[in-house]
């Protein structure tokens, strides 16, 4: 039986539709990720389009140097109208505040729109978020902008998408379901909150809200384009499975095999093979 988790990348990469862009470091990612966003930008700028993108708030090293881009060559975002994937709720099922450290929506007016020229901006009006109380309105966008020219973002732990969380335990879901999940309020899996709690709280995965709301699979399938970050070494096992060519939605990253122009960035590090080593403790 094949195993995917010692396979060369080589042999992975022709059996997948997932087009594979290889970084030799991370901060290559978020500078070949900033360019095709702004080349995206600016040929719907020249001509006189609206771009129209699904963005994440993480990994939020594009972010850094889209701002300068943008900033350096007085580069026009009137025009952009710019829907994040997702944020956290409160056990009410509500935003978290705006100023909580882990707010994606803080987050983004300190990394991103603070950041950029007001003259070159994007409009207050032209800055969604998914909203539990309205969680239509992202189709209501996509029926209004039509298809979103980009969505791009980080892969989880897991091989979800924004919080597109797999299917768990005995949930039963094929594929065709779950590319069908619109925006939605959902529980945060216990491997993400982990994953998180690391990342941004110091290992104390209990301050990683429980729930969220996360723009769903159906809505960013209907993007032009899909680009997907997977930078560091936790990432190589769901990277494997992605690219493995098998669609499953217990790894829903695998499901855009199925779409006609996805990316996956991926540094050397997170291109390892994800194996046991063998260690030697001092007794």
């Amino acid at each position: 039986m094949e195993d995917i988790y010692t396979m060369p990348i080589a042999e992975l990469e022709k059996r997948s539709n997932i087009k594979l862009n290889v970084c030799d470091h991370e901060v290559d990612m978020y500078w070949k990720v900033a360019i095709e966003v702004l080349e995206t930008i600016e040929k719907n700028n020249r001509s006189g389009k609206t771009t129209f993108m699904i963005v994440p708030y993480g990994p939020l090293g594009p972010y850094f140097r889209l701002t300068y881009f943008i900033n350096k060559y007085k580069i026009s975002l009137k025009n952009c109208v710019f829907c994040n994937m997702d944020e956290y709720l409160t056990d009410e099922k509500k935003y978290i505040d705006i100023e909580d450290p882990l707010s994606f929506r803080g987050g983004m007016n300190r990394i991103f729109y603070s950041q950029i020229d007001e003259e070159l901006n994007v409009l207050p009006q032209n800055r969604y978020f998914p909203d539990p109380e309205n969680p239509d309105n992202v189709l209501r966008l996509i029926d209004k902008y039509g298809a979103p020219d980009m969505v791009f973002g980080g892969v989880g732990i897991n091989g979800h998408y924004a919080f597109n969380e797999p299917p768990y335990g005995d949930e039963k879901c094929t594929n065709d379901e779950f590319l069908n999940r619109q925006t939605r309020v959902l529980e945060v899996s216990r491997e993400t909150r982990t994953i998180n709690g690391f990342m941004n709280a110091g290992g104390n995965f209990n301050a990683i809200p429980k729930y969220c709301i996360t723009v769903g699979m159906k809505e960013m399938f209907m993007a032009k384009k899909v680009i997907m970050c997977m930078p560091r070494d936790w990432n190589a096992g769901a990277l494997r499975s992605v690219l493995s060519g098998k669609e499953d939605c217990h790894v829903p990253c695998s499901l855009f095999q199925r779409h006609a122009d996805a990316t996956l960035y991926a540094t050397r590090e997170a291109l390892k093979a994800p194996v046991p080593e063998i260690r030697v403790y001092n007794k």
